[in-house]
């Protein structure tokens, strides 16, 4: 099981696609909808001392945020079991990793804001405090002096069904098929996933976790091969959508070009559209592919629907 959380987990959040939207999804709080993930930059480095590399992989995500650069801190927890004090292993680790940015010669006036996250996606519940003031007793004494630590659990087994459905990303659908395994619920999440993500190598690791966890007698061969076909189905199918629709892009830009009319355009993203329709796309990516109005759509959709 260590092999699975080593290899795959550790390989899938070190996806830049697969971090924002663990990032955008589960973590709630202001900053988020100020990072540029456009210049986001994984590190290399890890952090995790030898003492604790039997209960910790990390990532280190480097992000702008208001003109400085946080660091965002993954800690992937191996335990099958909550531990009262991993508040303090993860204070260990932060301090590890600010001693050696202050040891590494670059002469820091200040250290970098780390956020750090615990994910956790064992079966049992997390009872672990997430303050470190938890475990002090009597830090209220010391006021301002007592040490104050915390760090952001985001632990799968804590989200019901209903709410992964309702995120419906490549993160939820994970935690899904680890907490709420249902063949019929997770060929759909792929399926959905699958078109409303750009980023198609995600989807690739994600089929491989689970191509992981069936080699581990986790699901059945024949659940795997289903999402293995949806995959490659829809893979297939995006690919050709993808060509029909450069295609007509290129001849009716063409078109207005030589015209030097927009209704060429037009009636070239209408086609589009049409094409999207019968392909059942959802109306968002229509709308990204074609630049028409939502309206318009719907329109179109009619116009299909009467005929």
């Amino acid at each position: 099981m260590k092999d699975i959380h080593d290899r795959g987990y550790k390989k899938l959040f070190s996806n830049l696609e697969i971090f924002r939207q663990l990032i955008t999804a589960f973590v709630r709080a202001s900053w988020v909808k100020d990072l540029d993930f456009s210049k986001c930059e994984l590190l290399k480095e890890s952090f995790v001392s030898e003492r604790y590399q039997n209960t910790f992989k990390d990532l280190i995500y480097k992000i702008p945020l208001h003109g400085r650069e946080l660091h965002i801190v993954i800690l992937l927890e191996f335990k099958a079991t909550s531990y009262r004090f991993v508040a303090l292993q993860m204070l260990g680790y932060m301090v590890d990793f600010y001693r050696q940015l202050v040891e590494s010669g670059k002469g820091l006036k200040k250290l970098p804001p780390v956020f750090p996250i615990m994910l956790y996606r064992g079966k049992r519940r997390w009872t672990a405090p997430v303050s470190f003031a938890t475990l002090i007793e009597g830090h209220e004494l010391l006021g301002k002096h007592a040490l104050r630590f915390a760090y952001f659990p985001i632990i799968a087994n804590a989200f019901s069904k209903e709410e992964l459905l309702k995120i419906g990303n490549i993160v939820s659908t994970l935690f899904l098929a680890e907490v709420h395994y249902d063949t019929v619920l997770v060929r759909r999440e792929l399926m959905a996933v699958f078109d409303k993500t750009t980023d198609k190598q995600a989807i690739a690791l994600l089929l491989n976790w689970f191509k992981q966890i069936l080699l581990h007698g986790r699901i059945d061969e024949a659940d795997y091969k289903a999402l293995e076909h949806i995959y490659h189905d829809r893979k297939e199918v995006a690919m050709m959508l993808d060509e029909a629709i450069k295609k007509e892009k290129k001849q009716f830009y063409n078109q207005g070009m030589e015209k030097g009319m927009e209704k060429g355009m037009e009636k070239g993203m209408e086609k589009i559209a049409r094409l999207m329709l019968a392909r059942g796309e959802p109306l968002e990516k229509i709308k990204s592919y074609t630049g028409l109005s939502a309206d318009a759509i719907k329109k179109l959709k009619a116009k299909i629907w009467q005929h």
